[in-house]
């Protein structure tokens, strides 16, 4: 009766039945996407498969966000001082890393910047997020590395960092909640999909693609950005 009573507490828990709706809303949305029969299809999509609404931040609080930020262990965003220049002039946006809001426009100038837009809900996304992982560990000073939260999902501060943590990813995010970042960088409808942009600010490519390997991506980096990264150490 005691183990009961304490299951029943447990469940109780704003962050438990937090976790318990988005656990529900993944193995339901991966049951939806999955391929049926042959080899799994690399294939980008142009959508949520479910309603963004289905799940939200509701009963997690302010302390359980901050813990689960803490579990993910992020980078921190890009921090460079501009001026400015550019597409993401102007473009504002959360930091998943501390919660703040930061300049894209100012914090990227200067270097190039590999974008990755991706989303919770995009089953592919979590095949190639790893790679852009690894890429932005590799980069160091060469370039910058942004995985952005497509616009669907982004005010679900708790469920991305909880995702990340799960997929241990820890490179630089931040979210797109009012769809500014995409505007700006043109980017399509298709998840994933990525963008190169300039040291000048400007953009190279919008890539609605999704890349299989490591090599893949870096040749991509090579080839319209100039910038030949290799491996992690």
């Amino acid at each position: 009766m005691s183990r009961l009573n304490g299951a029943k507490k447990a469940l109780a828990q704003p962050g438990m039945r937090a976790m318990i709706a988005f656990v529900i809303v993944v193995v339901a949305l991966v049951a939806a996407l999955w391929p049926r029969g042959g080899d799994e299809p690399s294939a980008p999509q142009t959508g949520p498969q479910a309603p963004a609404s289905g799940v939200t931040d509701a009963g997690a609080s302010a302390d359980e966000i901050a813990q689960a930020r803490s579990a993910a262990a992020l980078s921190a965003c890009p921090s460079g001082a501009g001026p400015a220049a550019g597409v993401l002039t102007g473009v504002f946006a959360p930091c998943m890393a501390d919660g703040r809001t930061i300049d894209l426009g100012r914090v990227t100038a200067g270097k190039p910047l590999v974008i990755n837009m991706w989303a919770v809900w995009c089953l592919p996304c979590r095949r190639e997020l790893p790679l852009f992982d690894e890429l932005a560990a590799a980069a160091g000073d060469q370039l910058n590395v942004l995985a952005v939260h497509a616009k669907e999902g982004a005010e679900k501060e708790f469920f991305v960092l909880k995702f990340l943590q799960e997929l241990n990813a820890h490179l630089p995010v931040v979210t797109d909640p009012r769809g500014d970042i995409a505007k700006a960088v043109a980017a399509p409808r298709v998840f994933p999909s990525t963008v190169m942009i300039r040291a000048d600010g400007t953009v190279a490519a919008v890539l609605p693609r999704v890349f299989d390997t490591y090599h893949e991506l870096t040749a991509a980096v090579r080839d319209d950005l100039g910038v030949d990264v290799g491996e992690a150490s």
